[in-house]
């Protein structure tokens, strides 16, 4: 399995970085749009609840030719509860960032649809959350 490693800022400028990095990956790859459509969703969703909700964290993205797991690890404050986070609207997110257009609670939930797989482990030290995605669903 090939392996990329990407540092996450809490910069909302650089907001959507890696999952456009990855979307462009897949597409040179030829990998079916509809998967990468997901991927993408996921990916975004999941990079920025680590820019506005974290201190900041990285992405492992490891990949072969049937599989794409993407890995985010964030450095706190954690989720004080993963099964609220799992629903529709539920949000911490601060007035700044819901003035941003962020914040409106379906990270997760979109997270959990668009991806094969939906790991989340969490903490006051850090939170953990892995994607993954059948390349090729088919075979």
């Amino acid at each position: 399995m090939e392996k990329l490693t990407y540092d996450i800022s809490t910069s909302l400028e650089n907001a959507g970085y890696i999952s456009s990095k990855i979307k462009r990956m897949l597409n040179e790859w030829g990998i079916d749009k509809q998967i990468i459509r997901r991927v993408a969703i996921a990916s975004y969703e999941a990079e920025i609840n680590v820019v506005i909700h974290s201190y900041g964290g990285i992405c492992n993205v490891e990949y072969d030719d049937k599989e794409l797991r993407i890995e985010f690890l964030d450095r706190g404050p954690g989720i004080p509860s993963i099964e609220n986070a799992m629903k529709e609207g539920w949000s911490t997110a601060s007035q700044q960032d819901r003035e941003n257009g962020f914040g409106a609670g379906m990270g997760f939930p979109n997270m959990k649809r668009a991806s094969d797989e939906l790991i989340v482990e969490s903490s006051p030290d850090g939170t953990r959350v892995v994607e993954v995605f059948k390349l090729h669903p088919e075979a």
